[in-house]
């Protein structure tokens, strides 16, 4: 009797085994079939599948509308610019700030943003010849080894193309994953007119281009998120000094309106013949946030200057007394 019970229930784990493979192999295609069929909404290269550089989805995105004013607007030689205060969220002023330019040295600001990203686990950095390129230089030698400390002051004081190639080259995969990373994360960020083909800026090297618009999100996205960053950008001079791997260093950041302009704390300037003079400056005046960009510009210095005492004018501030 027992026996036959057991293979009752033998027959019957047996039978509904095979009922349930059976069901499952005719319904699976049709399932997996409108999975196929559900589409994301966000767009690939806001999706970590297809882009690895995305971190988080709380994008940021100004505000278009420039705020009105009867202040007369400032005329300027740039091709480009944007200026804009993240304390009250209003575009101050915009020129052609969406038009793809030349971007010269404004792009060590995402090299930047890349190397912090992804610091190497034993913080050196070793120069190699090919890294050392280009007329602008931190003075680095073949063979020496430096932190990313070091180094990004050395790409944004003395806006070494050498501490940017030596930065992306010690990417883990390479070089060209560096810029691929750094075009990943300008995608990321959501913005679809900016494209990197090295770290530096160096003209020659790739069909590489930005916007205004483009660049003070990216500056935004730097400032907000790598309080080393802030405090580098914002250094009139520094020195590194001498270790066994590496000669000591004098750095000097003279163009970017530290000691001229009250309030300002860096960011970063650029010049190629092709872009001509690029500024990206940030000012924090009287509770104000405010981030200017310039693209092609004959006096980047004296423009910056006109549109911040332009746009402090307008936010019913009085600026401050500058050289």
């Amino acid at each position: 009797m027992m026996r036959n019970i057991r293979s009752y229930y033998t027959l019957t784990t047996i039978f509904f085994a095979i009922f349930i493979s059976i069901v499952t192999w005719i319904a699976y295609p049709l399932v997996y079939a409108k999975m196929e069929s559900i589409t994301s909404p966000l767009p690939p290269s806001l999706t970590m599948i297809d882009n690895n550089q995305v971190t988080t989805l709380d994008l940021w995105f100004p505000k278009e509308t420039v705020l009105g004013s009867q202040i007369e607007k400032p005329e300027i030689t740039a091709k480009a610019a944007f200026v804009y205060d993240l304390a009250t969220d209003k575009t101050l002023f915009a020129k052609n700030e969406k038009t793809r330019l030349p971007m010269a040295s404004l792009t060590k600001i995402m090299t930047a943003i890349i190397a912090l990203e992804n610091k190497k686990q034993n913080d050196r950095y070793i120069v190699s010849q090919n890294n050392i390129v280009g007329e602008n230089s931190m003075g680095l030698t073949t063979g020496e080894v430096l932190t990313l400390e070091e180094l990004l002051y050395g790409l944004m004081l003395a806006s070494g193309n050498d501490a940017a190639e030596v930065l992306a080259g010690s990417y883990v995969s390479s070089r060209d994953g560096f810029i691929q990373a750094m075009n990943n994360k300008a995608k990321a960020l959501g913005l679809l007119d900016t494209d990197f083909t090295n770290p530096s800026g160096l003209q020659g090297d790739g069909n590489q281009y930005s916007t205004a618009y483009d660049l003070l999100v990216i500056t935004k996205y730097a400032l907000q998120n790598f309080p080393l960053f802030r405090k580098i950008v914002s250094t009139y001079e520094y020195t590194i000094p001498y270790t066994e791997t590496h000669k000591a260093f004098y750095l000097l950041n003279d163009t970017n309106l530290l000691t001229s302009y009250p309030g300002v704390k860096g960011v970063k300037t650029g010049y190629t013949p092709e872009a001509d003079l690029c500024l990206v400056t940030y000012l924090d005046y009287e509770g104000h946030q405010i981030i200017g960009v310039l693209l092609g510009s004959e006096n980047r210095r004296g423009e910056m200057k006109e549109l911040l005492d332009y746009s402090l004018k307008v936010l019913g501030n009085k600026p401050p007394l500058h050289n």
